[in-house]
């Protein structure tokens, strides 16, 4: 992959040290970030450094260091604002439900203690609605209300690159999923692209360009950003991970590899396991994309060893998603239906992530012929899905309940049923289309559409199924399973051509491996005809 090389001279001063925390024996690259205050030097050095973790999503390194500022400036007020910003965690998800109560006590000090500087106030007036009220308002009103905030924010203070990063990110993070024009997203990466000329090095700048590109139809336009960030924050290891999603948007598995054993090493270090279990996830799916079946099996094993070390931690944040999900991809893009069937379901409150595995387990007992096994997990599914629609999660609740479409369409197909299996398969890649994925995943287990191909295959429906399979690579680019699919159907429907194509995409994707995969035998056979 080639890939412009951004440089020019630093407009603000660059931090190289460490939270005491985080301390690895050696300065830290982390970019470079000014954020003026009112506060005294003390504090503000404290602030800045601060701010470098913050936008690298290095939360309990951001929230330490705001602490600090506070301990040298008991009356700087923008402090207790980057507790509570600190306290968002991800802003793509809803705030954790046990951050809520000390993110609404920090912003209301914020305000309490009262700044000299109006800028200041404003930015503690902005992310209060973040927490006001979040017992009454949804996650989806509050963040709506963030963006406007945020761009009345940036309006204000044109000049300042700390409100167009605020304001560019939370373009993104209170998008509309079913928008495929990428209308806010574009906005925002056009406001951050000129902060990204003017402070390359700026940590904030090409990591929020990663998020905003991430995205099927505009990926390509991140390449840049992704590698940059990885060298201007080299040693967070969220830089390590972030480029991986846009490579695993085009298909970049090798440098989707390189990125995330970079990040896993560097969470390792710096004892973050979330971000460790994080970046696994997205190694394994890049693993199984090469037939790297071992490479991608022996991570699993690490990610459970990661979380029996640090229970407590994982179960509550992105690291619980990676721990379903990893044995998951497995047995999924393995096809071991039987092994699906019996996943273990690792308990947390985060009931998306449970959902997965019951996905998983359905999806395997029809697909191993026991399909009256699936209905068990089909009713989980459902019960989660109106969980989370009680609980006003809706992109979660439609997401489960879409998993709930296609394992009971496969179980209609395994009755025998496939009129009406293909009908409800065909909906639920439909509905599928519609929504985008959330940055906690590289993607789902696999696409509804490569699901709905796999049927049709079955099904003696070789054309439709070549469609289905060709659509599915416009959204999720070089899939070893999606071209298997093509290539079997291609076959089948008396198109060689297209058939020698997509034989050869799986053995070029699977040209390192040592996979014991029927799908690698089959195509080094027809190849070599």
């Amino acid at each position: 992959m080639k890939a412009a090389i951004i440089g020019s001279g630093l407009l603000i001063a660059a931090w190289s040290a460490v939270s005491p925390a985080h301390a690895q024996g050696k300065a830290a690259t982390l970019g470079a970030v000014h954020f003026p205050t009112s506060c005294a030097a003390p504090a503000q050095e404290a602030f800045d450094r601060a701010m470098l973790y913050q936008h690298s999503f290095w939360y309990s390194a951001s929230k330490e260091s705001f602490e600090e500022a506070l301990k040298a400036d008991p009356n700087c007020a923008i402090a207790f604002w980057g507790i509570a910003l600190s306290l968002l965690n991800n802003p793509h998800s809803p705030i954790p439900t046990a951050n809520l109560a000390p993110g609404l006590k920090a912003i209301e000090t914020a305000q309490k203690t009262g700044s000299p500087s109006q800028r200041e106030r404003d930015y503690i007036d902005a992310l209060t609605v973040m927490y006001k009220d979040y017992d009454k308002l949804d996650h989806r009103t509050r963040i709506t209300r963030f963006r406007d905030a945020t761009q009345k924010l940036a309006e204000t203070y044109p000049k300042d690159d700390e409100a167009l990063l605020l304001y560019g990110i939370t373009l993104n993070t209170s998008a509309s999923p079913s928008d495929k024009t990428y209308a806010q997203q574009l906005k925002g990466a056009a406001i951050i692209e000129e902060v990204f000329k003017r402070q390359p090095n700026h940590p904030g700048a090409p990591h929020y360009l990663i998020h905003l590109y991430d995205y099927p139809a505009i990926a390509d336009r991140g390449l840049t950003a992704a590698v940059s960030y990885a060298k201007v924050a080299a040693d967070a290891p969220h830089a390590q991970h972030m480029p991986s999603h846009i490579f695993t948007r085009v298909g970049y598995w090798r440098e989707s590899i390189d990125s995330n054993l970079s990040s896993v090493r560097a969470a390792k270090a710096t004892k973050e396991p979330g971000d460790q279990m994080h970046g696994s996830d997205y190694l394994i799916y890049a693993y199984l994309q090469l037939a790297r079946d071992s490479e991608a099996e022996a991570t699993v094993k690490a990610q459970i060893a990661t979380y029996e070390a640090n229970k407590d931690v994982i179960r509550i944040n992105a690291g619980a998603y990676a721990l379903a999900a990893g044995p998951a991809r497995y047995a999924v893009e393995r096809g071991e239906w039987s092994k699906a069937a019996q996943l273990q379901v690792w308990e947390s409150p985060l009931k998306h992530t449970m959902a997965l595995t019951h996905f998983a387990r359905a999806l395997g007992a029809a697909r191993s012929g026991t399909p009256d096994a699936a209905q068990a997990d089909i009713a989980k599914l459902a019960e989660i899905s109106a969980q989370l629609k009680e609980a006003k999660d809706a992109y979660w609740s439609e997401i489960v309940d879409i998993q709930r479409q296609i394992a009971a369409a496969w179980v209609l197909h395994a009755k025998g049923q496939d009129d009406d299996a293909l009908k409800a398969m065909s909906a639920a890649a439909d509905a599928e289309d519609k929504t985008e994925k959330s940055p906690v995943t590289p993607g789902p287990l696999a696409p509804a559409r490569e699901l709905y191909g796999a049927m049709l295959l079955e099904t003696n429906k070789p054309a439709d199924a070549l469609r289905a399979f060709e659509t599915t690579l416009l959204k999720e680019p070089n899939r070893l399973n999606t071209y298997a699919g093509a290539a079997q159907a291609a076959e089948k429907s008396g198109d060689a051509a297209k058939a020698k194509t997509y034989f050869a995409k799986v053995l070029d994707l699977a040209k390192d491996s040592k996979s014991d995969r029927p799908i690698v035998a089959q195509a080094t056979q027809y190849m070599s005809r």
